[in-house]
Parts: structure tokens; sequence; C-alpha cells
């Protein structure tokens, strides 16, 4: 599912709010997750999971072209843990 889908679902679901009311709530939701994570906090939906970073150490990598070696710095990665409620939902038994 790409974002206009999901606008598309908020609207067939919520017929009383405009289309610029639910970009609004779903630009503040997205904007939310992203300055928690940021700030290097966790960012937990019940039922659904769990969004964190993790630090990844620096590292030589490839350059794929030209098989260089090339250093690739250290960084903070974004992420996600399925709930349970996601994992049975993904797995029926």
């Amino acid at each position: 599912m790409i974002r206009s889908e999901l606008l598309q679902a908020l609207a067939k679901d919520n017929p009383d709010l405009k289309a610029d009311e639910i970009e609004q709530v779903v630009d503040i939701f997205f904007d939310e997750i992203a300055k928690r994570l940021a700030e290097g906090g966790r960012v937990e939906l019940r039922g659904f999971g769990a969004f964190s970073t993790r630090e990844r150490e620096a590292r030589m990598g490839r350059n794929p072209r030209t098989g260089e070696a090339v250093p690739v710095a250290a960084k903070r990665v974004p992420y996600f843990k399925p709930g349970k409620e996601m994992r049975e939902r993904l797995n029926p038994s």
C-alpha cells in the first residue's frame, strides 16, 4: 500500500472528514513517529508493533560498479518489530 491508497482507504471509512483533514492526520502521525525516532526514542502501537532505531557500526563497503572498497560511516537505522497480534494475522494457525 502506498500513501495515496492509505488516504483513499481512510476517506472511504470516514466520509465525514475532508480529504485535506485526512491528509493532515496522516502527516502528523508519520511526522510524530519520525520525530520520536530521531530523538532516539521508541514508538509502540499496541497490536501492531514497535518502531525503534538500531546502531550500525562503521564498516568497509564495496562500490558495486567498480569493486573499489569504500568506507561506510556508522549510523542509526530504523527498525520495526511486529507485535503479537500482527504476527498472528500474518501466520494464522
